[in-house]
């Protein structure tokens, strides 16, 4: 499962315009980049109310990248397109959906029941087995999915290995990943993919990710914390108009979206050398694949856009030490995406050092220790970035050790991964 960074959310009453973020321009030095505002979901409900205050009126504007993907993707004929422009008769993009796994092949069964039951015209299913110690997942795909989903083995632990295997072995324009503990709605994939056809110049799109269910206390603590939903209603984000009400961007990546409901252009997502393999679950940075790819996306000049209409369900670990390794591994993912992106892509040093002394006040407040209210004698889940839900002081604890160990996890994955080459370098 990809780790969201819950320390990644804005502070609300941060309205300062953020400044310029560097954007590869063919083989220019950084550019300069102005802002983008939110863009309204058209008040369309999704599994609830939409959020009110979360529209804005500006327009998205291009960014000029060498690296920017020149094809146009299309949308799929499905009820969600009569809502997104989808490029008038344009032909759907074929989709690869990339699942990544390791051992837990009757939760994979159930996703992939799920993806099947897409109504996208054309796309296919490549799941990967990383560095399984069983056939049992081989096995699943090879009997009851035989025909249907492709099996490709990665023996390289860690989520961004085996999601650069899928990227290396997928034959779709655009590439979908999701993990193997969701469930998708049947309008998933189309939905996740008509943006393209109206944007050339997007080359990522994030979905709505909610809770399959709430039953045991770590999973509402964990939805409440900041879980993986990221609000209600339709967001571009461009790197040449960076959001006024995100000081920090693009650093605070989890607010993009996360791992377990993504998509990206194949040809944008190879060109920025895919996910950084030392990050990722399965390796000692513990998370941040996602957060990393979605800052290398926008700093290569490409926008990304939030889609709430693509949804997916998701279970949430249900057991306190769950919930403990999770609270750890976000910290530790945040630290450890901040690092990788620095390592990777120097250039981007100026603007975080500039956002560090408010990005530090924003990771102690969102990490903060806070009392359940009085009046329920059980946590409830509370609103998103309200800073109202109780969060034990254990977890807060865990959550900070966290990211103070990120930055030395990257180091011994990069490490571990040096000298392996790109899977697609490999053909």
């Amino acid at each position: 499962m990809g780790a969201e960074s819950v320390g990644t959310r804005p502070v609300e009453g941060e309205a300062d315009a953020a400044e310029p973020v560097g954007c590869e321009a063919g083989a220019a030095e950084s550019v300069g980049c102005e802002a983008v505002g939110a863009e309204s979901a058209g008040g369309e409900s999704v599994g609830t109310k939409p959020v009110e205050g979360e529209a804005g009126a500006a327009e998205p504007v291009g960014c000029e990248a060498g690296a920017a993907a020149s094809g146009e993707a299309g949308g799929a004929g499905s009820r969600w397109a009569g809502r997104v422009d989808v490029g008038g008769s344009q032909p759907p993009p074929r989709v690869t959906v990339v699942v990544a796994t390791r051992e837990r092949s009757a939760q994979l069964g159930r996703a992939l029941d799920s993806l099947l039951g897409q109504d996208h015209p054309d796309f296919e299913i490549v799941v990967v087995d990383n560095a399984p110690v069983t056939t049992a997942t081989r096995d699943l795909v090879e009997t009851v999915y035989a025909h249907r989903v492709r099996y490709v083995r990665e023996s390289v632990p860690g989520l961004a290995v085996a999601h650069n295997r899928g990227v290396a072995s997928a034959g779709g324009e655009v590439l979908a990943f999701t993990d193997d503990d969701v469930v998708a709605d049947p309008h998933w994939l189309s939905a996740l993919t008509t943006p393209f056809a109206a944007d050339p110049g997007l080359a990522c799109v994030t979905g709505l990710i909610l809770p399959a269910q709430l039953r045991t206390r770590a999973q509402v603590l964990l939805e409440s914390h900041g879980g993986f939903a990221k609000g209600f209603a339709a967001r571009t984000y461009d790197p040449r108009r960076p959001p006024a009400d995100e000081p920090l961007f693009p650093f605070t990546a989890g607010s993009f979206g996360s791992g377990a409901n993504m998509a990206f252009r194949a040809d944008a997502l190879r060109a920025v050398g895919g996910f950084d393999p030392a990050t990722g679950t399965g390796t000692p940075a513990r998370g941040g694949d996602d957060l990393y790819a979605f800052v290398r996306i926008l700093a290569a000049g490409h926008r990304l856009r939030y889609t709430p209409e693509a949804l997916v369900w998701h279970h949430h670990r249900e057991t306190w030490q769950d919930l403990e390794n999770q609270a750890y591994g976000y910290g530790a993912g945040l630290t450890a995406f901040l690092t990788a992106i620095l390592v990777r892509r120097p250039a981007l040093l100026p603007a975080l050092l500039a956002r560090l002394p408010r990005g530090l006040a924003h990771a102690r407040a969102m990490t903060a220790h806070r009392e359940a209210p009085q009046a329920h004698a059980e946590p409830v889940p509370g609103e998103h970035g309200a800073q109202a839900y109780p969060w034990p002081r254990s977890l807060s604890r865990l959550e900070r050790r966290g990211m103070l160990y990120g930055p030395l996890g990257y180091a011994r994955a990069r490490h571990r991964v040096r000298g392996n080459p790109l899977p697609w370098g490999e053909r």
